[in-house]
């Protein structure tokens, strides 16, 4: 059986220009870097720490435990050497497994095919051992492996998160092309908003997924606690208890109630009717103030707090609206409406991000997918600035 104490190189993965958010999140949980990548980072840490980081991690996609490297040339290498790995002591031959791979070499130029060889391997070294064997398929809900497979060399990981960490399992309804929750995530913690403590406001809420991350946030509620099912429950010697003590412990750190009102909105009733399920789904609807209204309708409370606007980029062939008065519009809504609080555009569009008409203090550079967007920071005064 696997020894889940028992440490190893651990690579987490996470969507790009999320990577120091990234490193931010694994220190606060008391883990060291030991390398950052633009799509990740590596620590030192046992199978039970990648329970605990699943668990917690709100900017990560996955969590991969290293088994073994070596510098592979050929597929007949990764086969032979692979062949060797003791699979019989991580998977049940009369389990089940997966496998996933990022292979850039130049002996391979089908990705699946990788895959084919590393299924080959696993099945063909249990089977030789145990005189039986596990199915293989590409379900992510039970066992899975990732290859990763260039020049300098082939490294082999149990992937101890399964299905990504962006999927939450409160979002069981969206309009249009929802944003993943890594992401929205990503642009709350990259705002100056103090959680818990001022007001969050959301026009052009869509599915609320930006406004259900803030409140996750501002309780303390763990990202993962709707989740329950990860790679880690399927690999031999798997210790529940701990994964339970993970679990309680995460509801005693999460708080009740918190000051600040979080406050989302949109045009589109059935964007809202979305919003409010998935809200309720994750527990949380009760602390959003839900409306349906123009966002430059949207109730503005006194006090500090922030408002963050994700608007249409523009940037699809069938889209052929004019969004530079929406963009005006913003802008305009910002200064007149919310003074005292800070204002964030989020857009993969620079010429309509320069319609808001204010000057940014800030630009974080954050992709949606493999667009380059900019959150855009905006100090919205009182009276004339002095």
């Amino acid at each position: 059986m696997a020894d889940f104490n028992k440490k190893s190189t651990v690579s987490i993965t996470c969507p790009l220009g999320l990577a120091p958010l990234l490193e931010k999140e694994v220190r606060e949980l008391g883990f060291q870097p030991t390398s950052t990548r633009k799509t990740g980072v590596e620590i030192e840490a046992s199978l039970n720490d990648c329970i605990l980081l699943n668990f917690w991690l709100r900017t990560a996609h996955r969590v991969h435990y290293l088994m073994e490297e070596k510098s592979i040339q050929s597929p007949d290498q990764l086969r032979n050497w692979l062949k060797k790995i003791h699979w019989e002591e991580w998977i049940s031959e009369d389990g089940y497994f997966s496998v996933t791979s990022r292979v850039d070499h130049p002996t391979i130029d089908n990705d699946q095919f990788a895959n084919l060889v590393v299924k080959d391997a696993v099945v063909d070294r249990i089977r030789f051992k145990t005189e039986s064997r596990p199915d293989t398929g590409s379900n992510l809900n039970d066992t899975v492996l990732f290859l990763f497979w260039n020049r300098q060399g082939a490294r082999i990981f149990l992937d101890t998160s399964g299905e990504s960490l962006s999927r939450r399992n409160y979002r069981t309804s969206s309009v249009a092309a929802p944003m993943q929750e890594t992401l929205a995530s990503a642009i709350v913690q990259s705002t100056r908003w103090k959680p818990g403590q001022e007001h969050f406001i959301n026009p052009m809420t869509g599915s609320g997924t930006i406004a259900i991350e803030a409140v996750m946030l501002a309780l303390n509620r763990a990202p993962a606690s709707l989740r329950n099912n990860f790679g880690f429950m399927h690999i031999l010697g798997y210790d529940e208890s701990y994964y339970q003590q993970v679990r309680d412990d995460a509801k005693k750190k999460a708080v009740k109630d918190v000051k600040g009102k979080f406050i989302a909105t949109d045009q589109d009733p059935r964007a809202v009717m979305a919003a409010k399920k998935n809200a309720k789904t994750a527990g949380v609807d009760h602390l959003i103030e839900f409306e349906t209204c123009e966002y430059e309708k949207t109730p503005i409370p006194d006090g500090d707090g922030v408002v963050v606007f994700n608007p249409p980029y523009g940037m699809r062939l069938e889209d052929n609206t004019d969004l530079r008065p929406l963009y005006k519009g913003i802008g305009d809504f910002m200064k007149q409406d919310c003074p005292g609080k800070t204002g964030y555009v989020f857009t993969a569009n620079m010429a309509l991000a320069k319609k808001v008409g204010l000057r940014a203090k800030s630009r974080t550079t954050l992709f949606n997918s493999t667009l380059e967007c900019k959150l855009f920071e905006y100090e919205l005064y009182k009276g004339s600035k002095k």
